[in-house]
């Protein structure tokens, strides 16, 4: 099982939920579409080349931003990335991937 979190914009939040959701994410048990998400501020500066959905090169930008947290199956994990990164708006999404212990007695 991974842990998978990922920031959004807040325009974006429930598409890339969805899209996640769609490839296995977020599955516990009997359920299905779980995560926590939490608002907060992003900030970031577009060098030369880049093409951001927001923000003009070389200014530096701020964005309201959800934090969204969810569990991942093994078998789904990257499907569930790609989904992640096929639905979200940036150039470059910021994501993180954790593998879990299996605390099971």
């Amino acid at each position: 099982m991974y842990k998978l979190c990922f920031y959004v914009p807040e325009s974006h939040v429930e598409t890339v939920k969805e899209a996640v959701f769609a490839a296995g994410g977020g599955r516990i048990g009997a359920y299905d579409s779980c995560c926590w998400q939490v608002p907060g501020q992003g900030q970031y500066r577009p060098l030369e080349g880049s093409q951001p959905y927001l923000g003009q090169t070389g200014r530096l930008e701020r964005v309201v931003e959800w934090k969204v947290e969810m569990v991942v199956a093994d078998e789904r994990i990257h499907d569930a990335v790609e989904a992640l990164k096929r639905a979200h708006p940036y150039e470059t999404p910021a994501f993180e991937v954790w593998r879990l212990s299996d605390m099971s007695f």
